[in-house]
């Protein structure tokens, strides 16, 4: 599991890097808001912990950044403004959680583990990019009401695709997060089911979703 955790106080955030660590978590490292941005669009993350008050963007603003582009990642805020209008800000924002600060690890460690659990349980949840949806339930796909029969795999790469909407995935993260793979440079088995997938949600429907980016990887969205 891949946390993005957004702290400005350097002891702070590598005393809870340390311990996510020693958990078995992934954790990378954003010291500011902008910082934040930038990776959270470049990587795919499991969850995000932001902290409010940091330089260029702080985390109220971030929160509902992150939110315009993914709606079901999982974003738990640590802050000392701990006021109920203070909280209110968070959550109308976007945030799942906000734990106060000063706070024990194993209580952050609690509301993690709390937090990826009732995301990966959801019920009835839909996805939807232009009149493309994806029910997570029933694990099927459909684009202008119109029911899209997919293969196990390409059912796969379309939820991954679609949790990511509007971000670049690539061919790496593909292999590792869809494949369970390493990736292999010398394969273009990704290419090839990104291209059964194009001509099953593209072809004959407009506009088109799923882009390829020169050098780069893939992204699902609008134009």
């Amino acid at each position: 599991m891949k946390i993005l955790l957004v702290e400005d106080e350097e002891r702070l955030s590598s005393f809870i890097r340390k311990g996510m660590l020693a958990e078995g978590y992934e954790v990378e490292v954003a010291y500011d808001g902008q910082i934040g941005l930038m990776l959270f669009q470049k990587d795919v993350y499991d969850m995000i912990i932001l902290d409010v008050n940091m330089p260029h963007i702080n985390g109220i603003e971030l929160c509902r950044l992150i939110r315009s582009e993914n709606e079901t990642v999982p974003v738990l805020m640590l802050t000392a403004l701990d006021s109920l209008a203070d909280k209110s800000d968070g959550f109308n924002a976007g945030a799942d959680d906000y734990l106060a600060k000063p706070f024990e690890f194993q209580e952050l460690l609690l509301r993690v583990r709390a937090l990826t659990r009732r995301n990966s349980s959801k019920s009835k949840q839909i996805l939807r990019l232009a009149d493309l949806e994806l029910n997570l339930d029933t694990q099927t796909v459909t684009r202008a009401g119109k029911r899209i029969e997919l293969t196990t795999r390409e059912y796969a790469l379309m939820e991954y695709l679609m949790l990511n909407k509007g971000k670049t995935i690539s061919r790496v993260d593909i292999s590792e997060r869809v494949w369970n793979l390493n990736f292999d440079s010398n394969t273009n088995v990704i290419d090839v089911y990104i291209s059964y997938l194009r001509k099953k949600i593209d072809k004959g429907f407009t506009p088109r979703l799923l882009h390829t980016i020169v050098g780069m990887g893939y992204v699902l969205r609008e134009g």
